[in-house]
């Protein structure tokens, strides 16, 4: 039996962090369309607040049901969104310092625990399908991926924005600003960032023509960097949780894999990813056409997730 006391704190705390996330994305437009002075600052904040309302808020869902708060779509949605927030305020925005990004990463985080609320249930027990030790490893192993596949999907959109902004300042209509690696002092001078991205001249050239809002944006290379970076951080915890579900089945179906709908959309977004990593490491793929690969691979994701679970019948379903 749920306790409806830490239930309606958990729910009054999701839609303080809703409201703070909204208010801090509106922070960061005004900051990063207007360029309002100390906005992106009050939009670190008041997300970092919004965060740890939801901590809490995550926290007493799971004590009032007596277990793991990410047991159907409406939790797990919630930890997503939670994990995007977090990634930003103590990744992208304290590591990197990459701070304009913030926009970027509040709007995922209100589209994601907006649709969560759509999905909401009471809190309540496990069914007893979910009620393994398994449920603690597996899902949080792919709430995790989910979130930096996330981050890493921002970084591609950003990419693909800011290199066409580039090729349009420079006059150049085909091809990709990225190139190979370059050298040059300027990133390498940023704290924080990675020590081993490298630009040219040129590339400092054609960031420096660009013009309006998406000057604002770090270089399309330095986003191309990051994008992959996040997707090699990923890759290798989707692919753990993968390994712990197919370990699950055994105990719970007495099959390691059985070509479930879910299963299958897990092996098909873990072999696009694959394909995008595998390109970027032997063909020296970098530019559109791993960002290409990389939103098909986010795509995947989101089928996997909601489509299957909400439209598809299979073994799943119980999750929903």
């Amino acid at each position: 039996m749920a306790d409806q006391t830490l239930a309606q704190l958990s729910d009054t705390l999701f839609w303080l962090a809703l409201v703070a996330y909204a208010i801090s994305f509106l922070a960061f437009i005004a900051s990063f369309v207007y360029k309002a002075k100390g906005a992106s600052t009050a939009g670190v904040l008041i997300a970092s607040a919004g965060a740890l309302a939801h901590i809490v808020s995550v926290a007493t869902r799971g004590f009032a049901a007596g277990r793991v708060p990410w047991g159907n779509m409406y939790e797990y949605s919630s930890m997503i969104a939670l994990l995007v927030v977090l990634g930003y305020v103590l990744v992208i925005d304290r590591r990197f310092h990459l701070r304009e990004i913030g926009v970027f990463a509040m709007a995922a985080a209100v589209v994601t625990m907006a649709f969560a609320r759509q999905l909401y249930a009471p809190a309540g027990p496990l069914v007893p399908a979910l009620n393994s030790i398994w449920l603690k490893i597996h899902v949080i192993s792919m709430i995790t991926a989910s979130s930096v596949f996330s981050i890493a999907f921002i970084f591609t959109v950003l990419y693909l924005l800011k290199d066409r902004a580039e090729r349009r300042a420079s006059g150049i209509y085909s091809g990709s600003t990225v190139g190979a690696a370059y050298a040059g002092p300027s990133v390498k001078e940023k704290k924080g960032f990675p020590s081993d991205y490298l630009e040219s001249e040129a590339d400092t050239q054609r960031r420096e023509d660009v013009t309006g809002i998406w000057a604002r944006l770090p270089s399309s290379d330095t986003l191309d960097s990051l994008a992959f970076r996040a997707h090699a951080i990923a890759f290798p915890i989707w692919t753990f949780g993968t390994i712990c579900g197919a370990i699950w089945a055994s105990k719970a179906w007495g099959r390691y894999w059985g070509w479930d709908p879910k299963e299958t959309w897990a092996f098909i977004t873990w072999t696009i990813y694959a394909g995008y990593l595998h390109a970027r490491a032997t063909a020296g793929w970098r530019g559109r056409r791993a960002a290409g690969i990389a939103t098909a691979g986010f795509v995947s994701l989101w089928i996997t997730y909601y489509v299957v679970n909400l439209w598809i019948v299979g073994l799943h379903s119980y999750a929903k």
